[in-house]
Formats: structure tokens, sequence, C-alpha cells
């Protein structure tokens, strides 16, 4: 029986569906996400979100807070999907955070931004926006923490949900020939580091990753 890591702990309906098609499932949550504190300026006109952690903890933060944000740029359609769905207004949403920094530079030089992420965020929108002479803000809104373990074993296919996951596997693993399946262009960057043996989720959720598993041999 061919084997599958899954570095976050999937639903029961996603185990089975892996189970149904004949794998070995193996599953461990290999990052742990908190929450911080923080404080912002009364209003906001111009907000970037990057993951759908930065949004819960940035509603989490402060009853009402949404009210001071005017616009908002994100990476990612269910990122857009939970601004949305609190009352936030989406002005740009890219597959990437480059992409993103380049729809910026290009339309929006003169405006300012605040960038709301966590500790192990990608470099990307804030060293292309300074080098473009924009005026952006970090935020550090919530922490990721690497939860390392080590695996005595090989794997057929290793799902990636994020980049700070693969961090973690590849602190204590090899990815070896086995195949990887990412869930976005991002973590598939983060995954280029240590193989070309990728495929990429048609969509950014777990199911899809899930999907691409049962339908690759």
């Amino acid at each position: 029986m061919k084997s599958v890591l899954s570095t976050k702990k999937l639903v029961p309906t996603q185990r089975e569906t892996l189970r149904n098609a004949g794998w070995s499932l193996v599953e461990y949550d290999a990052i742990k996400v908190a929450y911080l504190s923080f404080e912002i300026s009364k209003n906001i006109e111009n907000a970037i979100f990057t993951s759908q952690n930065a949004v819960r903890s940035f509603l989490e933060n402060e009853d009402g807070s949404k009210n001071r944000i005017s616009r908002c740029f994100c990476v990612g359609e269910k990122t857009q999907k939970l601004l949305e769905e609190n009352g936030l207004k989406v002005i740009k949403r890219a597959k990437n955070a480059s992409n993103l920094a380049h729809f910026i530079i290009k339309e929006h030089q003169n405006n300012s931004f605040h960038f709301f992420c966590g500790n192990l965020k990608r470099d990307e929108i804030p060293s292309m926006l300074k080098t473009a002479k924009i005026d952006i803000f970090e935020v550090k809104v919530y922490e990721t923490k690497l939860l390392l373990k080590h695996f005595d074993q090989n794997w057929d296919k290793i799902l990636f949900f994020s980049p700070s996951a693969i961090k973690s596997f590849t602190a204590e693993n090899q990815i070896g020939n086995s195949q990887v399946i990412c869930i976005g262009e991002t973590t598939a960057s983060e995954a280029k580091k240590y193989t070309n043996n990728i495929i990429l989720a048609t969509e950014t959720t777990i199911d899809s990753v899930i999907n691409e598993a049962v339908k690759t041999h």
C-alpha cells in the first residue's frame, strides 16, 4: 500500500477519501498558530492580508476594528472570502505575494499600506514596496511555531499546506523522492528549495490537495 503524509490533521471525510483510494495515511500538525495582541492607528486606508490567519487575528483583536479599514488587498480566494464575509472591501486579490506587490506598485504608487502578517512571513511584499518607495507598515498579528517531528520512513506523497509546514518538516526530515502536493504557489515556491517533484493543487483548499493526491499515482 502506498503511503501519504499530511502535515496537517484532516477531518474524517478527508481521511476517508484518501483511505478509500487505497492510501496508507499518517497525519500530524507541522505548525501551530497563535494570535497576537496588537494596536493599530484609528483609520487605515489600505490593508494587505496574505493569509486567513492574519484576517482571523485582526478580526479577533478589537471589536469594531474592521470598520477602520477602507480597502483591502489580499492573496488567495479563501482570504478574500473571509474578508468579504466580515464586511471588508477587497480591491484586489492576487494568486501570490509577488503578483500583489507588482499590482500595488503599478496602480497605487502614491498610497501607503499596512501589512498584517505573521512572524514567518515571506519578504516579497515589504521588500518590493520599499524598493518602489511605497510606505508600508508591518503589523505582526500572529505567530507561527514549528512543531518538529522526526519520521523513520519515506513517503510516496507528502501534503503541504503552508511554507512554514515545509520548514518544519525539513528541519527533521528529507523530502527525498517523495511527490509533494502543495496548496498554493507560495507553498510550492518553498518546496522548490528541496525538490522538483511538485504538484500544485487546482484550488487553494485542503480538499483540492486531497483530490490531487487521490488522482495522481
